[in-house]
């Protein structure tokens, strides 16, 4: 027969009580400041990791678990202002392994595309869709290069940091892809077209 456990001084319980608030406390303060960037930022993410993978439904999973790796180290992410880079960064690097996973080499494009409705903010006679698809024929690095310089604005500096590439690199992807942009893109699209 076992003889039963001492009882807890109140002392005891209240230190525990208070550790234990504490806790909660802070878990709640974490949640509360997750939330709020979430509301601020969700909507900006979806669209770079949209433009990023070049397809909604990815782009919709990637954030979702750019999201949830950012809740986990919600606590590690020290500096407030970096919390973007971190998430576009965890973006590029869960696209990058989606292409690489071997699912993704047995699927194959088509010519027929299933019918979706389309949302345009403004009335732009198919131009961004058609410029999109230019887009969206760059390499995966490419593209990210493209989508984070020119679409998210970020600096050479930024861009490399996100990707985890030199600056140099940065310079000659964004300068190959913008070269081939410019060959591939129709003559009815080109800026020079709307000026004649």
């Amino acid at each position: 027969m076992q003889a039963p456990a001492p009882a807890r001084g109140a002392e005891e319980v209240s230190v525990v009580d208070t550790d234990q608030a504490r806790v909660r406390s802070r878990s709640e303060r974490r949640d509360a400041e997750f939330t709020e960037y979430l509301a601020a930022r969700q909507a900006a993410l979806l669209r770079t990791a949209y433009l990023v993978c070049g397809d909604r439904h990815q782009a919709e999973d990637v954030l979702q678990t750019a999201l949830a790796k950012l809740y986990l180290s919600w606590d590690k992410v020290r500096d407030r202002g970096a919390v973007d880079a971190y998430v576009r960064r965890i973006i590029v690097n869960e696209t990058t392994s989606a292409w690489r996973r071997p699912w993704h080499r047995r699927e194959r494009p088509t010519d027929q595309v299933p019918e979706t409705t389309a949302h345009h903010d403004s009335y732009d006679e198919g131009r961004s869709a058609a410029l999109w698809e230019v887009v969206r024929s760059l390499p995966p690095k490419a593209r990210a290069v493209v989508v984070l310089r020119y679409y998210e604005q970020l600096s050479e500096a930024e861009t490399a940091e996100t990707l985890g590439i030199s600056t140099g690199t940065v310079k000659s992807q964004s300068s190959r892809a913008m070269s081939m942009l410019r060959e591939r893109t129709p003559d009815h699209l080109h800026p020079r077209e709307e000026e004649r």
